[in-house]
């Protein structure tokens, strides 16, 4: 894994945007079409900035799965990461992607899950661009989280660190409004992305970032499972990087 430090959150997502943007267009090149997946939450709205002003790229090429999404709450609600994602990804696009499988957690969870599996079973992901929860968490895969299953997609209990995020992020308006269930991207399913960009700022992610990179690959702490990936880079700013003992 590699481990690059900014300045700050604006050069952090905008680093991790072309670095994205970069593998994006090698796959293009390589295979004249390219599979991503996205993440949400405060930890990439710069990212996302960043990426959908990058120029040169042939979206319409490009097909776009995202990592998690809350079990019943409707694409209206301003938590809703579909919403998330349209707003701050898709509309702003100069062409649309060839495709976007969203994540619908107002369907039968197992139904929609299953779904899912079949599609992204055909959709090799290129590059996967990630996010760390406060709690260690790698997409809603909270500690301890399944390393073993193979299946793409599956249902997950969120918890309560993982809901307080929710809230001091500012999605909702109390701790009891945030859903306890969510699809969520496997932890297996996550690491057969060729390339992983994983965008991580802010002082508050600093104990589940050293834990991640500096501790032992283990269930409890998610994200320190890509340090077993090939090809993984963890963009940081100066408050996410602050309790590593060497970062670059």
């Amino acid at each position: 894994m590699r481990v690059l430090t900014h300045d700050d959150r604006r050069t952090t997502g905008a680093a991790a945007a072309a670095d994205g943007a970069a593998a994006i267009r090698a796959a293009l090149g390589a295979r004249d079409q390219a599979n991503i997946v996205l993440a949400t939450g405060a930890s990439q709205f710069e990212m996302l900035d960043g990426l959908v002003r990058e120029p040169n790229l042939n979206w319409n090429r490009v097909t776009a799965f995202h990592l998690d999404e809350y079990i019943g709450l409707p694409v209206t609600h301003g938590a809703s990461f579909r919403l998330y994602l349209w707003q701050r990804f898709v509309a702003r696009l100069p062409l649309p992607p060839r495709a976007f499988h969203w994540i619908d957690g107002e369907r039968d969870a197992a139904m929609e899950c299953a779904r899912l599996a079949a599609i992204i079973r055909e959709h090799p992901i290129d590059i996967a661009f990630l996010g760390i929860g406060e709690n260690g968490h790698l997409a809603f895969n909270d500690p301890p989280a399944d390393f073993e299953t193979d299946d793409p997609y599956i249902v997950v209990e969120l918890d309560d660190a993982c809901r307080r995020q929710q809230l001091g992020e500012g999605w909702f308006e109390s701790l009891e409004d945030v859903p306890r269930r969510a699809i969520s991207m496997s932890a297996r399913q996550v690491m057969r992305s060729r390339t992983i960009i994983c965008t991580v700022p802010d002082r508050r992610k600093a104990q589940a970032v050293r834990a991640a990179v500096e501790d032992p690959v283990t269930p409890t702490v998610p994200a320190s499972i890509l340090q077993r990936h090939p090809d993984a880079t963890l963009h940081l700013d100066a408050g996410s990087a602050s309790l590593l003992k060497r970062a670059t």
